[in-house]
């Protein structure tokens, strides 16, 4: 089992859904998160006054999937949040040692 972590644009999420459940993956957490890559944020003028936003608005998505799905989650979610401007986001795979589900007790891939 893997827990595959996006972070993408926020008007993305809808395509990268759609991508998602396309593929079978129907269950994803969604997290309103800030933050800053390469492009180090940019500048916005407000009432006449330039100032920088050190850091920008963008989701991160979770997803718990059986290890053999991963490439399909990556090619999913790569395909639907691309832009190809600066900032469309990273995606991370870590391992999961243990799944419960709180509802049945079922663990691990049953869990999913």
């Amino acid at each position: 089992m893997k827990i595959v972590m996006a972070i993408i644009k926020p008007f993305k999420l809808e395509e990268v859904r759609d991508a998602l459940t396309a593929i079978g993956v129907h269950g994803l957490t969604v997290t309103e998160v800030k933050g800053y890559g390469r492009q180090k944020g940019h500048t916005e003028i407000y009432r006449g006054a330039e100032y920088a936003v050190s850091f920008l608005p963008k989701l991160k998505i979770e997803v718990a999937v059986a290890s053999e799905l991963v490439p399909n989650v990556i090619d999913a979610i790569s395909s639907a949040a691309k832009t190809g401007q600066i900032g469309d986001g990273k995606i991370f795979v870590s391992p999961i040692e243990q799944a419960v589900r709180i509802r049945t007790g079922e663990r691990d891939g049953d869990a999913l």
